[in-house]
C-alpha cells in the first residue's frame, strides 16, 4: 500500500474520532477520552494535513479557524425566508392566539413549548453532511455571510456522518454564556471600552468581527431548534432527529396537550431561567404539527403558527442613597447610584452605573428619589424609571461636577463621547488606572504589582508615569509598607522579565485610546517599530484592515502628547522591547512531553510558563492522567489534588528550574526560586517531602471508605445544555 493512501485512510480515521469525541464533549456532556490524548489526535492530523496537503478539506476538524475576512460581509439570500416570530407579555393574548387556532382549523391544538433563547438568530446550510455556508437573519429575506466565523464554535458540526443526502438548513440560535459575558466586560473595563449591555449583544459582535480568530476566543455556542425543508412529524422528531445526527438541539422542549400546558410551562421559566448559564427572555409557543403549520401558513414577517410570551422584565424599587463619581482610565468621570440594596435577578444589587450625566438630565434622577431598577440582559444594574409620585421634597438634585473628585483640577466635556473629562494627566485616579492596566496579565503581565503597591506608589509620588517603574530596585521597595525581602525580589525579578514582553503586548499595555489586544496585534505588524506608528500618517492608519478614523485620530493624538513620548522614552531606555520581533526558533526539546502546573511559580506566571513549554514543543493540560509527563509544582505540601493523583499514577513531579535546565535556557535567579518552594535543602529534599506525602495520603485513604466514579472529571467543561433540564 502507498504512502499516500496509507495516510489518505488515517486521515479519515482521525478526522471521524475526532468529530466523534467533539459530539461527546460539546452536545452530549459524555466525554470518553482525556484532553490529553485528543490533543494528540488533533495533533497527528495536523501533522498529516501538513506533509499531505492534497488531503485537506474544508470540513476538516483543523480548519476551524480561517484567515481573516476581506472587507464588509457577503450579503446572501435565505432559501427559506427566517421569519421573526410575534411577541407578547399576556397570558390573555395567549389564550386568544390558542382560540384563533382552533377556529382556522376546526380541531383542538396540541403546542410545543421551548426557552426563547436571547441570542443571534442564524441559519446553517448542509450540503451532503458538509456544512457549507452561515448567514445571520438579516432582514430575514437576507443575511450577512458569517461561515468563517461561525466555524470557530466548536459545537457546531463541520461534517454530520449519518446526514440526509442533499441540502437542508438548520435554523438555531448563537449564545454567550454569562460567565463569558462576565469575562468580556471585565475585560473591557479594564480597557475604558464601552460594556456590552447584555449577552445578545456580545454574541452578535462577537459574530461580525473580520477575524474568526477573534470569534474563537470567545466561548459562544450554538443551540439548533428549527429547520428548513428537513423532513420530520413536529418539533420533538425534529430535535430528536437533530441529535442523533451530532447537533446541539434545544432544550428543554415540552409538548402541550392545551393552552393551560403551554401557561404552566412559561410560568415554570419565570424563575427557574435564573439558574441557566445563559440568557433567556420568553418562551416560545407552536403549533406541534408541521402539517398543521402548513395549513396556517404565514405573513409578511411572521408565521401565523406560532407566538412569543416575553417575561415581563424583572426590576425592583429602591431608593437612591447617593452618588459616587468613579475617575476612570482615560479621564472620563461616571456618576455612580449608591442604592438601598434590593434583590433583582437572583442576586442583591446595591450599585447601579447611571452612565454619563446627559443620562442623569434625561432622567431628571435626584438623590433620596425613589427608582425602579432592571438588570440589563440579566447582567448589569441599570437604573430605567424614576417614580416622581413618591418625592416628598426631601429630594436633592445631582449636580456635574466643575472639578476633579480625585485631584481638584478642572473637568471638561468630550461632546463625542457624552463624557466630563478630568483636565489632569497625572491625575492619581487616573494615573492607578494606568499603571494597573499596564501590570495587568494581558498587556505587561507585572506579577506583584497589585492595587495596595500601586495606591502607594502613586500616593508617595514615586511614579508619574509607567516609565517610571523601571527605575525602581530592590531595597527601594522595602520603603513600602506592605512590601518585604522576598516581594522586593519577586517584584524586581517580574519587572525585568516584563521587558521581553511582545511588542504587541506593550502597545496594548500604554492605553492608546481605542487599542485592544486584537488592535495592537494589527498594529504591530503593519508598523513594527515604535518609531513608524508613533510617525505614522492618517491616511497610512486607515489603510490597515479594521483602523477607522476615530481610531487613528485616537493613536495620533497619543503619540502628539509630550508626556507619553517621555514615558515611552523611559520604556526603551530600561530595555522594553519596542519593535516586532518573530517568534525566537527553539529546539522541540519537549516534544511528545504533556505537562500541567499547579501552584504558583514565583516571577513566572501561568500564561508564561505554558507558553515556554509550547515554546519548546511540550503540550499543557488542565488535569493529570495516565499520559501526563510532569506535573511542576513548587510546593510540594500544598494541599492539590493534582499533586496527589500524580504520586498516585508515579507522574514524575518537577519545579520550575528542574524544566529551565531540561529545556536549557536560564531559570531564575536562586534567591528567588527559593521563595516558598520546597525544591532546596533549607526543608529537607524533594524525595522527602513526597515520601511523606505519599504515607499521609495513605493515611487519610485507610480512615475513611474509598468512593469511586470512574466517569467523574471535575476539571472537563461541560456543555450548556447538560444537566440543567
Amino acid at each position: 500500500m502507498s504512502e499516500q493512501l496509507v495516510a489518505k485512510n488515517r486521515i479519515e480515521s482521525l478526522r471521524a474520532q475526532i468529530r466523534r469525541h467533539d459530539r461527546l464533549y460539546y452536545v452530549e456532556n459524555t466525554p470518553e477520552i482525556t484532553d490529553q490524548n485528543y490533543d494528540r489526535l488533533m495533533a497527528e492530523l495536523i501533522e498529516l494535513e501538513k506533509r499531505f496537503p492534497e488531503f485537506c478539506s474544508p470540513d476538516s476538524p483543523t480548519q476551524r479557524v480561517g484567515s481573516e475576512l476581506a472587507g464588509e460581509f457577503k450579503t446572501i439570500k435565505h432559501a427559506v425566508p427566517m421569519l421573526s416570530i410575534g411577541n407578547t407579555y399576556s397570558y390573555a393574548d395567549m389564550r386568544e392566539f390558542d382560540e384563533r387556532m382552533k377556529r382556522e382549523l376546526g380541531l383542538g391544538v396540541s403546542y410545543s413549548a421551548e426557552l426563547k433563547y436571547d441570542g443571534l438568530a442564524v441559519s446553517l446550510t448542509y450540503v451532503d453532511g458538509r456544512f457549507t455556508l452561515g448567514a445571520t437573519r438579516g432582514d430575514g429575506e437576507k443575511g450577512d455571510d458569517i461561515t468563517a466565523n461561525l466555524r470557530t464554535i466548536k459545537n457546531i458540526p463541520l461534517f454530520l456522518e449519518n446526514a440526509p443526502k442533499g441540502t437542508f438548513h438548520v435554523r438555531g440560535e448563537v449564545l454567550l454564556p454569562l460567565k463569558e459575558l462576565e469575562r468580556l466586560n471585565k475585560e473591557r473595563l479594564e480597557n475604558d471600552e464601552a460594556l456590552f449591555a447584555n449577552a445578545r449583544n456580545a454574541a452578535a459582535g462577537s459574530l461580525k468581527q473580520h477575524d474568526p480568530a477573534v470569534t474563537a476566543k470567545r466561548k459562544l455556542t450554538f443551540v439548533a431548534y428549527a429547520s428548513a425543508c428537513f423532513p420530520a412529524f413536529d418539533d420533538l422528531e425534529l430535535l430528536t432527529a437533530y441529535k442523533k445526527l451530532g447537533l446541539p438541539a434545544a432544550s428543554p422542549c415540552r409538548i402541550c396537550r392545551d393552552i393551560g400546558d403551554a401557561v404552566a410551562f412559561c410560568e415554570e421559566w419565570k424563575e427557574k431561567r435564573f439558574t441557566l448559564p445563559f440568557a433567556t427572555d420568553g418562551i416560545v409557543i407552536k403549533v406541534n404539527s408541521f402539517a398543521l403549520r402548513e395549513k396556517l401558513g404565514a405573513t409578511a414577517k411572521s408565521p401565523r403558527w406560532a407566538i412569543a410570551y416575553k417575561f415581563p422584565a424583572e426590576s425592583a424599587e429602591t431608593k437612591l442613597l447617593s452618588v459616587s463619581l468613579q475617575v476612570g482610565r482615560t479621564g472620563a468621570i461616571t456618576p455612580v447610584a449608591n442604592l438601598e440594596t434590593v434583590r433583582l435577578a437572583g442576586t442583591n444589587v446595591s450599585r447601579a452605573t447611571l452612565h454619563n450625566f446627559d443620562e442623569v438630565e434625561r432622567l431628571d434622577i435626584r438623590v433620596g428619589d425613589t427608582v425602579l431598577v432592571e438588570k440589563a440582559g440579566e447582567i448589569i444594574p441599570d437604573i430605567v424609571g424614576v417614580l416622581k409620585d413618591k418625592r416628598d421634597g426631601s429630594e436633592e438634585k445631582i449636580v456635574p461636577p466643575d472639578k476633579c473628585p480625585v485631584c481638584g483640577s478642572p473637568v471638561y466635556t468630550d461632546p463625542e463621547m457624552a463624557a466630563i473629562n478630568c483636565s489632569n494627566v497625572s491625575c492619581p485616579a487616573v494615573l492607578k488606572r494606568v499603571i494597573a492596566h499596564f501590570a495587568s496579565r494581558n498587556a505587561m503581565d507585572i506579577a506583584g504589582l497589585g492595587p495596595a503597591v500601586i495606591d502607594e506608589l502613586v500616593d508617595k509620588k514615586i511614579v508619574s508615569d509607567y516609565g517610571d517603574l523601571y527605575a525602581i530596585k530592590g531595597v527601594n521597595w522595602l520603603a513600602f509598607s506592605k512590601i518585604g525581602d522576598k516581594s522586593a525580589a519577586n517584584l524586581d525579578h517580574a519587572l525585568e522579565t516584563s521587558k521581553k514582553r511582545p511588542y504587541d503586548r506593550l502597545l496594548f499595555a500604554i492605553g492608546i485610546p481605542g487599542v485592544g489586544s486584537a488592535t495592537a496585534r494589527t498594529l504591530a505588524k503593519s508598523f513594527p517599530t515604535m518609531e513608524k506608528l508613533a510617525s505614522a500618517s492618517l491616511e497610512e492608519l486607515t489603510a490597515v484592515e479594521g483602523i477607522g478614523e476615530i481610531n487613528a485620530k485616537g493613536i495620533m493624538s497619543f503619540f502628539s502628547n509630550a508626556r507619553n513620548l517621555e514615558a515611552l522614552e523611559k520604556l526603551r531606555s530600561a530595555g522594553v522591547i519596542m519593535e516586532y520581533r518573530e517568534i525566537e526558533d527553539v529546539p522541540k526539546i519537549l516534544d511528545g512531553k504533556i505537562f500541567v502546573i499547579t501552584g504558583a511559580i514565583p516571577g513566572v506566571s501561568r500564561l508564561e510558563a505554558a507558553a515556554t513549554i509550547l515554546k519548546y514543543g511540550g503540550t499543557v493540560s488542565e488535569s493529570v492522567s495516565k499520559q501526563t509527563s510532569y506535573l511542576i509544582t513548587e510546593d510540594l505540601s500544598a494541599k492539590s489534588s493534582k499533586i496527589d493523583k500524580a504520586l498516585e499514577l508515579g507522574t514524575q513531579i518537577i519545579s520550575w528550574k528542574e524544566l529551565a535546565l531540561m529545556c536549557g535556557f536560564e531559570p531564575p535567579e536562586p534567591e528567588i526560586e527559593r521563595q516558598g518552594s520546597l525544591f532546596d535543602d533549607l526543608i529537607g529534599s524533594k524525595e522527602e517531602e513526597l515520601a511523606k506525602r505519599k504515607m499521609r495520603n495513605a493515611a487519610e485513604k485507610d480512615a475513611k471508605p474509598e468512593t469511586k466514579n470512574e466517569n467523574a472529571d471535575p476539571e472537563t467543561q461541560g456543555d450548556l445544555f447538560g444537566d440543567l433540564f
